[in-house]
């Protein structure tokens, strides 16, 4: 297939993802903005963090005073997927150098995992495919945060729209899509009991961080019980 097929291709997988991204992504400007990030700083994390997952619970738990850690602890345990896609995809990277491997891994997140590894299976994963898609990502990302910080303070009642209640349904999505998962419902009910808990006793910001530290507990203390069953 010619750079310039790849090209097309890579334009026609992205855009369909694009329409359900940039909304996503102008919500998490116009909250970032309202949580007090300037533009510069609004834009830059978009185009440096690169992960909407992890930048909205960073907006959250700014929002509800959570310490550094406790930030960078989160953080951490949502991204750190990417190290086992870095690990899938890297071997269908053959013909990229260092650098484009390192550009690559950058720019990879959940949808241009998925199309990497769609492409592996049909056969090779081209520079040309894997940058046009990734790049189209990328460069929506960065204009949805941008129209989002701009435009977002136009909305003077955000409540009525129910932007602010935007955050809680994007993570309670994210969330039960790991439902059919044998550890699900005891790690989730976990992690939410202690949350209740938390909140009721210490208040915010201390169940966030104290219903996460309950499910990775839970999740820890099982896995062995299952590796011995099976």
């Amino acid at each position: 297939m010619s750079r310039s097929s790849e090209f097309r291709l890579g334009v026609a997988h992205s855009a369909p993802l694009l329409l359900a991204l940039m909304p996503f992504g102008a919500v998490y400007g116009a909250l970032a903005t309202r949580t007090g990030f300037d533009l510069a700083e609004t834009l830059g994390f978009s185009l440096t963090v690169y992960a909407g997952s992890s930048q909205f619970l960073a907006l959250q738990m700014i929002g509800t005073g959570a310490p550094v850690w406790a930030i960078l602890i989160g953080v951490f345990a949502i991204n750190f997927r990417h190290v086992l896609y870095s690990a899938s995809v890297g071997r269908h990277l053959t013909r990229f150098n260092a650098w484009e491997k390192a550009l690559a891994f950058f720019l990879l997140v959940d949808p241009s995992f998925a199309a990497a590894e769609a492409r592996a299976s049909e056969g090779r994963v081209r520079k040309t495919y894997y940058f046009t898609f990734a790049l189209m990502l990328y460069v929506g990302w960065a204009l949805a945060t941008l129209l989002g910080a701009l435009f977002g303070r136009l909305i003077e009642n955000p409540e009525r729209y129910a932007l602010d209640f935007a955050l809680p349904i994007y993570f309670l999505a994210q969330t039960m899509a790991f439902r059919h998962r044998r550890q699900f419902w005891p790690v989730a009910g976990t992690s939410a009991l202690a949350a209740l808990v938390a909140y009721a006793t210490l208040g915010s910001p201390w169940h966030v961080t104290l219903g996460g530290l309950a499910g990775i507990l839970v999740a820890a203390l099982r896995n062995p019980e299952k590796r011995a069953a099976q």
